[in-house]
Parts: C-alpha cells; sequence; structure tokens
C-alpha cells in the first residue's frame, strides 16, 4: 500500500493513506519501517493532531475521514466513536445496542480503516482484552494495551 505519510509511533510506525483529501487508512507498521513526512495538507494536520493524542489522550481528533465499509461497520464504527477516553465497552453492549451479535461487532472492530481516530481499542471482550485488528495475542494486543494505558493516565 502506498502511503503518503510514515510517522513514529510510540510503538512502532503509522502508515497514512488519504484519498480525496480524506483520511482512509491508518496501518500499524513495523518498527524500524522507514519513516515519510506528509506529502499533502491532510496527512500533515494528521500527523500534528496524532502527535497531540500521544501527549495528551484528551486530544479531540478533528479529521475529515472517508470511510469504506458496509452499512453495518459504519453503524458499529459511530457506536465506538461515542466511547470516552478512559472507558471501554463490550462488544456485547453494543451489540445489543444495535441488534446484533458480539462475534459481528467485533469483526466490524477488526475491520475499522482508522483505528485511534476511531478508538475500536475502547471494545474489550466480557472476559478480557478481546482482539485488535482481528488478532487474539501478539503485537496488536500489545498496541491495544499500549491505547488503553495511555488513556488511563
Amino acid at each position: 500500500m502506498k502511503f503518503e505519510t510514515r510517522m513514529p509511533a510510540p510503538f512502532g510506525v503509522l502508515g497514512i493513506l488519504v484519498e480525496d483529501g480524506c483520511l482512509a487508512r491508518i496501518e500499524f507498521l513495523k518498527s524500524g519501517t522507514s519513516l515519510l513526512p506528509p506529502s499533502d495538507p491532510v496527512s500533515e494536520r494528521l500527523c500534528r493532531q496524532v502527535e497531540a493524542y500521544f501527549s495528551d489522550p484528551e486530544f479531540a481528533f478533528d479529521i475529515p475521514l472517508k470511510l469504506r465499509g458496509t452499512p453495518f461497520q459504519k453503524q458499529v464504527w459511530a457506536k465506538i466513536s461515542q466511547i470516552p477516553r478512559g472507558r471501554t465497552r463490550q462488544y456485547g453492549e453494543i451489540a445489543r445496542d444495535l441488534h446484533s451479535a458480539p462475534r459481528a461487532v467485533g469483526q466490524a472492530c477488526g475491520s475499522n480503516p482508522v483505528p485511534i481516530v476511531i478508538p475500536c481499542h475502547r471494545v474489550v471482550s466480557r472476559a478480557g482484552l478481546g482482539g485488535f485488528m482481528h488478532h487474539g495475542e501478539g503485537e496488536p494486543l500489545s498496541i491495544k494495551r499500549w491505547l488503553l494505558d495511555h488513556e488511563s493516565d
């Protein structure tokens, strides 16, 4: 994937994709991935906002989004966007709100194209942390833990 920007993050590198003047995708890339300065005003603005969030978890993103997903995914992403910083909700709670199933909510969370901005890391399972980015273990869960810890300070 061709990113407009690759910026450092406390847990690796973020790849940023912009389409039609809107943020379309954020990918978590491995540490050591080469950095790439912003190549357009939107990615430059997002980099400033992400840096502000890393400094202050209370920072509120204000960036235009171009979200590709099913109508159900977009409903889930809208619900996730309402979860306050420092709080979590369970997959089952969101599923009840949307008259759906926890697994469907989990799949929609894992398909979130703009993590951090749409804070899918704030959705957890009834029994613990749950998954992140369609993974139940490894580096993705370390990133989820970092984000949750960052917001709970």
